[in-house]
């Protein structure tokens, strides 16, 4: 998966930070060349999303060997103004929840049938909600 990822015109509703966040909120032990392939980034600015988020105390990071463990700081307080009081696990919980349904979508679409990831996304969204993670 080297390369430059496709390009994308215009605008998009979630930044690439709130995606990066949300690759590392899915799996916190994942390399940065799987986040970039995941966010369609290049790994170079996935780097700097990291340093970014790390600066302002929404991430921090320990070193496992030849590895990196992330750790998000659910309680951090979102940015701008007009989020006043929400918090990274209210963002990662509507995230989780838009996951979940279109889980639901692609799986009712695919062989009409419903598994149980979606529940597992919600426990994960609560988890978060109460500053825990849960065990994958």
């Amino acid at each position: 998966m080297g390369g430059v990822p496709e390009t994308h015109s215009g605008w998009t509703f979630l930044t690439n930070h709130a995606r990066v966040l949300a690759a590392i909120a899915e799996n916190q032990n994942t390399r940065i060349r799987d986040i970039a392939a995941r966010c369609r980034l290049t790994e170079r600015a996935v780097q700097k999303i990291i340093s970014d988020l790390e600066q302002q105390g929404y991430l921090t990071h320990t070193r496992q060997g030849r590895s990196n463990e992330y750790r998000i700081e659910s309680g951090t307080i979102l940015r701008h103004p007009a989020d006043a009081g929400l918090t990274v696990a209210d963002l990662l919980g509507v995230l989780a929840q838009h996951d979940a349904e279109r889980d639901v979508q692609r799986d009712t679409q695919r062989d009409g049938r419903r598994d149980n990831r979606p529940q597992r996304l919600r426990e994960a969204a609560s988890a978060y909600d109460r500053g825990r993670t849960v065990d994958q």
